[in-house]
């Protein structure tokens, strides 16, 4: 999965990764030949007293030695820039495929893993980009060449090489086998440790008022000791890995001088060769741990591109329609002809064969007992989630066939739980609608019957609003969210049990105001509370994903047993009445 990301994402930058190649190349190469050089200056001109040979040979060096520095910082200049780049450019890969997926999809991930991929994932793979740019290309480069220049040196010598290298190999390899299914460990622990720290953030109302701050302290604790736990193992494995290296390059060092000497004795080489054939030693050793550390990164790396490659490969249940429709009547009409749901893998449907036409100028309410689906129908029209059986048409047109931005201008939803962004009490009230002038923000709000605590807010329009909505009430998020609706001007008005947290004086204003503004649109309320839905000109009931009645308040009284237990539950018989 790594090699198949890097190829995919670092395909546009073949020309800075050839020329990063190419510097490495000449950097390496300069450091191989500065052994040789030192040799010769031993042997021809220390040995000799041959002090014009020293400074010849000395200036040489320098220059190799220019070269080396300059060819070694262009290359991490394009490394870290083309690392970079590949950072930036998965992240909104990542980002993008989110962006497109269902409701299903999205919990089928949940939200703290996708952070986590998107963040943390994604930036070990681009560490480890620019640890291979920057170390990882002029590695082999100097260990063979390393391993040429001694055999040119000393062949019998050599014979060392044939030892260290083996056993150097089988070292790393056996501590890279043991840490890759940690490393997996690290990133599902690292995924649950966001997931506990995000719930506790939400819920720290919930948790304060339940006096739960001991039992969530203990649920934390434990999921950041089993990542402490995790880290800890992985990291002794590879706390093994330099000490291993140290150890076989010390004795190879000694091995070297040892029988070096002997060949020196024996006239067999000079003392400047010895030399040399220790620093290329030492270079192919360096380039080992250069791989050894390298190896360290490989395998966490290798997890975190599975990771990201997974949310990349999967393919949203909403796919946006090869041959779009573009435009509509404009006349309003939604229709639901046999609607089902299932989420994958349940044993039963959300929603059985749901029939429901809601037209222009009509208030269409849908109501049941929780689970009963009503969220779920309405989260069909939109296309939060594709119906697994069944049509859901606006103005004929089945949505599957709509193009995306015309569903988004045609059809406006307020959810259940309302969100705001972090902006302004503009910039949230111009989210479906960047066009819209002041005066329609205000206009919105008065409906909305926001505009009286809008007002009193510093800065009006321009008053901040926090991540989530924070800031503001329950009730005014509520109130906001409809004003953002209203300022998108749509056909079509979803209305997702969404006046829950109003008072009844607040809430029979709004639905008075709204009717005027609406007069003309499609509207389709769910809702738990009876009096925000018994004036509506029709009136579904929902039992358990089906549709079990249909008709105005009063007729629904007087013939459906499940409306009127629901209504019974929360008025009297006269208030119903």
């Amino acid at each position: 999965m790594l090699i198949r990301l890097l190829r995919t994402h670092l395909g546009p930058y073949r020309k800075p990764i050839t020329a990063l190649v190419l510097l490495q190349l000449l950097q390496t190469s300069a450091s191989l030949y500065l052994p040789t050089l030192n040799a010769d200056i031993i042997d021809n001109g220390v040995v000799n007293g041959d002090t014009g040979y020293i400074l010849r040979f000395g200036a040489l060096m320098l220059g190799v030695s220019l070269v080396q520095l300059v060819c070694n910082v262009g290359a991490v200049y394009y490394g870290a820039r083309t690392a970079a780049a590949l950072g930036r450019d998965v992240r909104a890969a990542v980002f993008d495929r989110v962006q497109s997926f269902s409701a299903r999809e999205l919990g089928q991930f949940g939200a703290p893993s996708l952070i986590t991929r998107t963040t943390n994932d994604v930036q070990q793979v681009q560490m480890l980009t620019l640890m291979t740019f920057t170390l990882m290309v002029s590695a082999p480069i100097m260990c063979v060449g390393g391993i040429a220049m001694a055999l040119s040196l000393d062949v019998k010598l050599s014979g060392v090489l044939l030892a260290v290298v083996p056993v150097l190999g089988l070292a790393v390899g056996a501590i890279v086998f043991r840490t890759r299914p940690l490393f997996r460990q690290m990133q599902d622990r690292l995924d649950t440790v966001n997931r506990v720290l995000r719930e506790q953030i939400t819920g720290n109302r919930v948790i304060r008022a339940f006096v739960r701050d001991g039992y969530e302290e203990e649920r934390f604790r434990t999921a950041n000791s089993d990542l402490t736990g995790v880290s800890l193992a992985s990291g002794k494995l590879l706390a093994l890995m330099f000490p291993t290296v140290i150890v076989v390059v010390n004795i190879s060092s000694v091995a070297v001088i040892w029988f070096g000497a002997m060949r020196v004795d024996s006239n067999g080489m000079e003392i400047g060769q010895l030399t040399a054939f220790l620093a290329y030693l030492m270079q192919i050793v360096m380039s080992v741990m250069m791989a050894t550390f390298m190896f360290m990164m490989v395998p966490r790396a290798e997890v975190c591109a599975e990771r990201i490659q997974e949310v990349l490969d999967t393919e949203s249940s909403v796919v946006p329609p090869a041959e779009p429709v573009r435009k509509l009547l404009r006349r309003g009409q939604l229709e639901l002809r046999g609607a089902d749901f299932r989420y994958p893998g349940a044993e039963a449907p959300v929603l059985r064969g749901v029939d429901l036409v809601a037209r222009p100028g009509e208030t269409t309410a849908v109501i049941g007992s929780t689970g009963s689906g009503k969220s779920t129908l309405l989260g069909l029209v939109p296309r939060l989630f594709d119906a697994t059986g069944g049509d859901v048409l606006v103005d004929g047109e089945d949505v599957r066939r709509l193009d995306p931005e015309l569903l988004a201008k045609t059809v406006g939803m307020v959810p259940q739980k309302p969100y705001l962004f972090s902006g302004t009490v503009a910039s949230n009230l111009r989210y479906g609608r960047p066009d819209a002038t002041d005066e329609e923000l205000w206009h919105a709000l008065e409906v909305a019957q926001a505009k009286e605590f809008v007002s009193e807010l510093q800065g009006g329009l321009d008053a901040p609003i926090s991540q989530g909505g924070t800031n503001v009430s329950g009730g005014q998020r509520q109130r906001l969210a409809i004003a953002r609706t209203l300022v998108q001007q749509p056909e079509i008005y979803l209305f997702d049990d969404s006046f829950s947290a109003l008072d009844y004086a607040t809430d029979a204003a709004l639905r008075s105001a709204l009717s005027r503004e609406t007069e003309e649109a499609t509207v389709v309320i769910v809702a738990q509370r009876v009096s925000t839905i018994r004036d509506a000109d029709r009136i579904i009931v929902l039992d358990a994903g089906q549709v079990v009645g249909e008709g105005r308040h009063h007729e629904l009284m007087a013939g459906n047993e499940t409306y009127r237990e629901i209504v019974l539950s929360q008025l009297t018989e006269a208030e119903a009445a």
